[in-house]
């Protein structure tokens, strides 16, 4: 009789393991988790996760235990049900949480992807993001978004619609030469930063003369409308529908300053330091910013490739390592900024400045 219930008890033990595994297994939640990462790491979407452990929100907390739908049950299913699951899994999309600080450029730098695809993939028309929102960081593999897949915004303005397209899928070879800068490579090559770093498997803005990196083929610009003429010259930014006379203002604030002194922190006609400058000339030009740092400006900026009058141009390595100085660029390869000289107009191609030239930005 003690022999049958030892038996009894082992089956029961047995079946009671076998149960669990077939339904689900848990996972105790570590400082710095995240609903996305834990879902990826376990082939599983946040929405799935979420419905399994009853959550409403995005929140979990440490040592906090989750429910993970076990891979085993999934695998042990019909043909039919592991192609979809597997077919699920390879849609899921990476996920990140914005914090405060966070900026639509930061992110898109930190997941090496660019603002575009940062903004397309979100569905966002403008740069402001709160913290505690979701963005999508990978393609959603459900989407089927082209190139020119905002052909409703562009109905009413078909006549100036500007279209890229890429010549050819190849790649070439850039060996690196003194003073180079992936801002200055991507511009030359016509692609975004972080694709370079991307396709060059990079994490940081670190390049060596004599170092190879891949390039794309160049892009051509086609302008599908009936009165422009495809061009390389640059425009002046669009700024609502008065673009062209922000620009001119921008310029014009700008050369009214020429000859004023250089003041460290000066941000007034009585002197200017070279964010104290920018800060001035683009208030007086119709455009609200506080008054940062170089450093801040630079953070509140998205690279282009081709400058427009009103774009700032960044320096590193001046006077301390980092983003260290800042114009503006007003055309004719020129910028006007407050150096130690006072307020100028100066060549890009100035042997100094060339030497220490970082990127094209144009503040949001």
């Amino acid at each position: 009789m003690k022999k049958k219930v030892t038996v009894l008890t082992t089956t029961a033990i047995l079946s009671t393991t076998f149960a669990a595994n077939a339904s689900a297994s848990t996972y105790v939640v570590k400082k710095g988790d995240t609903l996305g990462q834990i879902a990826q790491k376990y082939n599983t979407t946040v929405n799935e996760l979420k419905s399994l452990n009853n959550l409403s929100s995005d929140l979990i907390l440490i040592n906090q235990k989750l429910s993970i739908a076990d891979s085993s049950k999934s695998t042990s299913s019909n043909t039919t049900t592991s192609n979809q699951s597997s077919t699920k899994t390879s849609t899921a999309a990476k996920t990140y949480k914005v914090v405060s600080g966070d900026s639509l450029i930061k992110i898109a730098n930190k997941h090496s992807i660019s603002l575009g695809e940062l903004q397309q993939w979100n569905n966002l028309s403008s740069s402001l993001i709160y913290p505690g929102d979701i963005l999508y960081v990978s393609k959603p593999g459900t989407a089927t978004n082209t190139p020119a897949s905002n052909s409703s915004n562009n109905s009413g303005n078909a006549g100036n619609t500007t279209v890229k397209e890429t010549t050819s899928a190849s790649t070439a070879t850039y060996t690196i030469k003194s003073g180079d800068t992936l801002s200055k490579i991507a511009s030359t090559y016509k692609m975004s930063v972080s694709q370079l770093k991307q396709l060059n498997n990079l994490n940081s803005d670190l390049i060596f003369p004599g170092q190879k990196l891949k390039v794309t083929a160049s892009e051509k610009v086609t302008n599908t409308g009936n009165n422009n003429s495809s061009s390389s010259t640059a425009t002046p930014i669009s700024t609502g529908n008065n673009g062209q006379s922000y620009a001119s203002k921008v310029v014009s604030a700008s050369k009214s300053l020429i000859g004023l002194p250089y003041v460290w922190g000066g941000s007034t006609t009585a002197g200017f330091d070279c964010s104290g400058f920018v800060y001035y000339v683009l208030n007086q030009s119709g455009k609200s910013i506080g008054r940062y740092s170089a450093e801040g400006y630079y953070d509140r900026s998205y690279y282009v490739d081709i400058p427009a009058v009103g774009d700032i141009v960044y320096f590193k390595n001046t006077y301390k390592q980092g983003i260290s100085h800042l114009g503006i660029y007003i055309g004719n390869n020129e910028f006007i900024h407050a150096d130690s000289s006072g307020v100028r107009v100066t060549s890009l191609d100035n042997s100094y400045y060339k030497e220490h030239f970082d990127s094209f930005k144009r503040l949001y």
